[in-house]
């Protein structure tokens, strides 16, 4: 995701269908990833939006051609068809992955649907190429306002999904890891979105996580019921009938801690907090190692769990195709393990899956 935290409210966005003034409820089902029984799907290609971020296409090919060497992904890109040639070129990498040209390329300030004018951009290209079932899969570091519209515009939601929603996970205290839910892709939501941000985290939960029965905390300034602002209040009340463990508020101190497996909150404070966790660990850290507590490398294993390099980037959660947004500083690492998730995610037939949650109706 963008370091600019350029993310589009509802209002800078396309409508999305109509949809009921309540979130479907879903019953969440058993983990079913790459591991589970049902096969994975055929791979098909990841498509990786070459021109996005703030370092491409340098170190987008860079990161596809790292995607394929290390991970076996098959990566199309799209962009400008000379400046990819150049840098394949140039990495001795000519032929390692296609080329969808593009005409265009939607600058790192574009906030929301402007993007969506710009038909020839290699973020365009992309999506087309994803909703016609050519690639898998899609990967942008491109500015997240720019990425969401343009995926809502040109793919289009899951059924019944009012808001799509972005989920990261982050490594608890406890072990294993605890989901963050809307780390950015809608800032002004209703609370109807965010009680389905929580459905839409507890899919991703137990889907690509292996967590039979997730908790969810929502996130607020104090734990005790009723804490926080009128948005806050509002969703507390209708999580609590919800088909699923809910915890109660949650306070920022919470989100590593292990307390619940999701939290759940608007899009401006995940990101808010997304930004801060990882800003403080490389702040701690750097003062740990000043202090002569310790070396880097002995810092590095804990740095790395932070870092965007190891979980790549985020999933947009409630489309009609598997999305991945990537932070707009991404280098060509932490692209390529976005490719990778971006596979992962689409052969685990992740989206199907929680599109089929978020629609079963459970028993009241």
């Amino acid at each position: 995701m963008d370091r600019d935290h350029d993310n589009p409210s509802q209002a800078d966005t396309p409508s999305t269908p109509a949809s009921p003034p309540t979130p479907a409820p879903g019953t969440p089902g058993t983990p079913s990833g790459r591991n589970a029984a049902s096969p994975a799907v055929p791979s098909r290609p990841v498509v990786l939006d070459a021109m996005g971020g703030d370092h491409g296409p340098a170190e987008t090919v860079r990161g596809a051609v790292q995607a394929r060497r290390e991970h076996g992904v098959q990566v199309i890109l799209t962009g400008l068809p000379d400046v990819l040639g150049r840098e394949l070129a140039r990495l001795g990498a000519a032929g390692e992955a296609d080329i969808a040209p593009a005409t265009d390329a939607v600058p790192m300030s574009e906030r929301g649907v402007g993007a969506l004018t710009r038909t020839g951009s290699s973020l365009a290209v992309g999506l087309d190429l994803l909703r016609q079932g050519i690639g898998g899969s899609f990967v942008s570091a491109g500015s997240t306002g720019a990425v969401v519209a343009s995926a809502i515009g040109l793919l289009g939601t899951a059924p019944q999904v009012l808001r799509p929603a972005l989920a990261v996970a982050l490594p608890s205290v406890r072990g294993g890891a605890t989901v963050l839910v809307d780390a950015g892709a809608t800032v002004d939501p209703t609370p109807q979105m965010i009680a389905q941000f929580a459905l839409l985290g507890v899919s991703y939960a137990q889907l690509v996580l292996g967590v039979d029965d997730p908790s969810v905390g929502l996130l607020s300034i104090g734990s005790e019921p009723g804490k926080g602002n009128r948005l806050t209040r509002r969703s507390e009340e209708l999580l609590r009938w919800m088909p699923f463990r809910f915890h109660g508020n949650v306070e920022g101190d919470d989100v590593l801690a292990g307390t619940v497996d999701v939290v759940v909150t608007d899009g401006f404070t995940g990101n808010v907090v997304l930004k801060n966790i990882e800003g403080t660990v490389r702040a701690t850290l750097s003062l740990v190692t000043r202090c002569g507590i310790a070396g880097p490398d002995d810092l590095r294993q804990v740095a790395r769990r932070y870092d965007p390099e190891t979980h790549g980037g985020a999933a947009l959660l409630g489309l009609a195709g598997t999305v991945v947004v990537a932070h707009g500083s991404s280098r060509a690492a932490t692209i390529a393990r976005a490719c990778v998730v971006a596979r992962d995610l689409a052969e685990g037939q992740v989206v199907a899956r929680v599109r089929e949650h978020l629609t079963v109706t459970p028993a009241r």
